[in-house]
């Protein structure tokens, strides 16, 4: 069975909207290029660039109503949209309290408010400390909403690549050697144990399903996706076939 890699989505600010690309730089040192290359910490958080675990930043685990944040790369910086508000465009680099007042109330009062958006390590600020590549499978997302009963979008799992043509769950099984896409090579880590941040839908921004327990009841695993590490650097795109 030929897979075909079918959706690119970068996060210019960790936790905060999705942008879908036609192809994307892969490398060793920053994994997919452009990706978590900023993170909004939170007032508890160590005031530092340094990488740091997820539960430090604004995050859709912690603020569901954040899924519903879309994210654009400009040539001026980025542009964030959401229902509930005006669109905004920041520069990252001077813009960070800008952006924590545009947020406001999408982020609970009872969480440690937004502090400082930080620039991320070269690697990104992913939820892992190694440069990491998130690959999911487009016939195992079709599975588990057909469970769900409804359909269920791929954002909620902020995955990098998306490949279409395995059989379900068939990406387990790439993490037994090394793959191309485009012109990189990509070698397997491990798989990717999931959080409630897919719980929360990301066109309203809704807690609208237990997807820990609907993974668990159906498949007995709280695994969704696997990651993997750029070993030749090289450019993807939609359409490339997984070698």
């Amino acid at each position: 069975m030929t897979a075909t890699l079918r959706h690119i989505w970068r996060h210019p600010l960790k936790g905060l909207g999705s942008e879908a690309v036609e192809t994307v730089d892969l490398d060793p040192t920053q994994a997919v290029v452009g990706d978590r290359l900023w993170a909004l910490l939170n007032a508890e958080a160590d005031d530092t660039d340094e990488w740091q675990p997820r539960r430090n930043f604004l995050q859709v685990a912690s603020g569901p109503r954040l899924a519903a944040l879309t994210a654009e790369s400009t040539r001026s910086g980025i542009r964030l949209t959401h229902p509930d508000r005006d669109p905004i465009e920041i520069d990252p680099a001077s813009d960070g309290q800008a952006l924590g007042a545009w947020i406001g109330d999408l982020w609970p009062d009872n969480r440690p408010g937004p502090a400082r958006l930080v620039k991320a390590p070269v690697q990104g600020m992913t939820d892992v400390e190694y440069p990491s590549v998130s690959l999911g499978n487009l016939a195992s997302l079709r599975a588990l909403s057909q469970k769900a009963g409804f359909e269920i979008d791929m954002r909620r799992f902020r995955i990098n690549l998306w490949l279409d043509g395995l059989a379900p769950w068939e990406e387990i099984d790439l993490l037994q050697r090394d793959i191309t896409l485009g012109s990189a090579t990509l070698s397997p880590v491990e798989p990717i144990e999931r959080c409630r941040a897919p719980d929360a839908n990301p066109a309203s921004g809704s807690r609208d399903i237990g997807m820990l327990r609907l993974l668990e009841d159906g498949w007995d695993t709280r695994n969704f996706g696997v990651y993997f590490k750029v070993t030749v650097a090289g450019s993807a795109r939609v359409g490339d076939r997984l070698g």
